[in-house]
């Protein structure tokens, strides 16, 4: 059996890089839980996966609400293009499963200086 290096680090070890407010709009066939990894459109051209972690539930309704954190992969190729009230899609594929509002940035990689308005 091979041993895993204990040097690297996955998603999961990572910090959450942003606080948002999920919002599911109903064309999932089932509820999400809690280290779902869909994609997210963070700017106007770049489509990232993230792991999500919900506060206070384990599961979210396809078409519910919930408070939770994002931890994105690879922040760094796309740096200062988040804002606090920024909405971002989440996506499986080209199909919009909901959005994330953004309500806190505890990366500072990815936090705008100017809060660009690309997406809004």
């Amino acid at each position: 059996m091979r041993k895993r290096n204990s040097n690297i680090e996955t998603i999961f070890d990572s910090p959450p890089d942003v606080e948002v407010i999920f919002e599911f709009n109903g064309t999932r066939k089932y509820p999400t839980h809690d280290g779902y990894r869909p994609t997210h459109l963070v700017t106007e051209n770049y489509l990232t996966s993230g792991l999500h972690r919900y506060y206070d539930v384990i599961e979210v309704p396809t078409d519910g609400r919930a408070k939770g954190t994002i931890t994105f992969l690879s922040p760094d190729a796309y740096p200062a293009c988040l804002w606090e009230g920024k909405r971002i899609s989440i996506q499986e594929g080209a199909k919009i499963v909901g959005y994330a509002t953004i309500i806190k940035i505890f990366n500072p990689v990815l936090k705008s200086v100017t809060g660009c308005t690309d997406m809004e």
